[in-house]
């Protein structure tokens, strides 16, 4: 039996030119890119931002204000990628005949930089195919791996986006070109049934903007009765969604102790509280929102104690940062730290009421914190011990 040799596969395989489609194009696929490249930027910019918020730069200052703006920034990177998967989808479709395009059979630096150009075009659809449904997952709260899904996706956005700007630089002059010839071509005279690149073109913007369209609701409110595809609908107990209930952080036995006290811990000074402790002292209303990193924001109405009074009762130092313990036993961010800033803005509670009504147990009862522009993960439920770092 004869071995197929180099010349029989290379005979096997379709070649560009065997897909009929002229609907294909440079023309197409430069538009289509060019989309997909201001998306998946915008969604490399905000998720940055949101990762800035678990490990803050020394040179970038976080604070309270904007109040929304963590609500805004992390709407839009969700809605951002949500937006890139049909335009990925075009845009794979659009340079598909390009697989079958053989390298240079020459062994010089023409098929050293074919090789480089298809390696570097492999790790950017992997790495982003890994982003986007990674995302999605993380959206729908399903995580079937074993790794951390927030430093693995950062690491991999970082390898998205160096691979995105090398392709460009690469096809640099094939996108211009692809970008200053008309859409269609005279001498591109197509059957009347075929698709035009025009047509799939729209079809694709149209896809990417449904898409934003039925998921936005999740953070832009009187968009929420026509968005199916959004993971909250801003409904819950006390008008709020709830991520994490108090059975499944194990939480709800200790949180419904009747002996319950807030230890608040400065130095070797300890003092303890209980809840009615706490709500006979000066109370605080302030409209704040939830934001949480799978996109979905809601405003409430919070009322409790300022934090700041709370560790003033310490004579703690104005400007400290306070380590907030929670009672949870099952879960990531038991423990989050809440820097000065945040502590001395007057709006940052040690809340006790939600929405004019006592906390819910899923709610964080018997208190919670809530502070302006904190991601949801940090707005620390089930609050046992505060520790003072002057």
């Amino acid at each position: 039996m004869r071995l197929p040799t180099v010349a029989d596969i290379e005979q096997r395989l379709p070649k560009p030119e065997d897909f009929e489609s002229r609907a294909r194009g440079t023309e197409l696929t430069a538009r289509v890119g060019t989309m997909l490249g201001i998306a998946f930027s915008i969604c490399f910019l905000t998720g940055m931002w949101s990762h800035f918020q678990y490990t803050t730069p020394g040179w970038l200052p976080l604070g309270p204000n904007p109040t929304q703006l963590y609500r805004w920034t992390q709407g839009t990177h969700v809605l951002s990628g949500m937006a890139a998967i049909p335009l990925l989808l075009v845009k794979l479709w659009s340079v598909f005949p390009r697989l079958f395009a053989l390298p240079p059979k020459k062994f010089d630096r023409h098929l050293a930089i074919d090789l480089v150009e298809k390696a570097s075009i492999g790790i950017l659809v992997a790495s982003s195919f890994f982003m986007l449904f990674s995302g999605l997952l993380n959206i729908a709260q399903w995580y079937p791996w074993a790794f951390s899904f927030r430093r693995t996706h950062e690491a991999v956005a970082w390898i998205a986006i160096g691979s995105l700007i090398v392709h460009i630089g690469v096809k640099l002059p094939v996108i211009r070109e692809g970008l200053g010839a008309p859409i269609e071509h005279r001498d591109h005279a197509l059957d009347a049934d075929a698709p035009t690149r025009r047509s799939i073109l729209q079809g694709a913007v149209a896809a990417s903007g449904l898409v934003v369209l039925l998921t936005a609701g999740q953070t832009v409110p009187f968009l929420r009765k026509v968005s199916v595809f959004a993971v909250r609908d801003g409904q819950g107990p006390q008008d709020l969604p709830i991520n994490r209930t108090a059975k499944g952080a194990g939480a709800a036995t200790e949180a419904k102790d009747p002996q319950f006290v807030l230890e608040i811990v400065a130095g070797d000074q300890t003092l303890s509280l209980s809840r009615d402790q706490l709500l006979a002292m000066p109370q605080r209303t302030h409209r704040l929102p939830i934001a949480c990193v799978e996109g979905w924001s809601r405003n409430a109405d919070w009322t409790g104690v300022a934090l700041r009074d709370v560790i003033a009762l310490l004579d703690a130092p104005p400007h400290s940062a306070v380590k907030i313990r929670s009672m949870q036993t099952k879960g990531a961010f038991g423990v989050s730290l809440l820097p000065a800033s945040y502590v001395e803005d007057h709006r940052t509670l040690l809340a006790l009421e939600l929405n004019g009504e006592t906390l819910s147990l899923d709610h964080g009862y018997p208190c919670r914190i809530i502070a302006p522009n904190r991601p949801g993960v940090f707005q620390t439920k089930w609050v046992k011990r505060l520790e003072i770092q002057a």
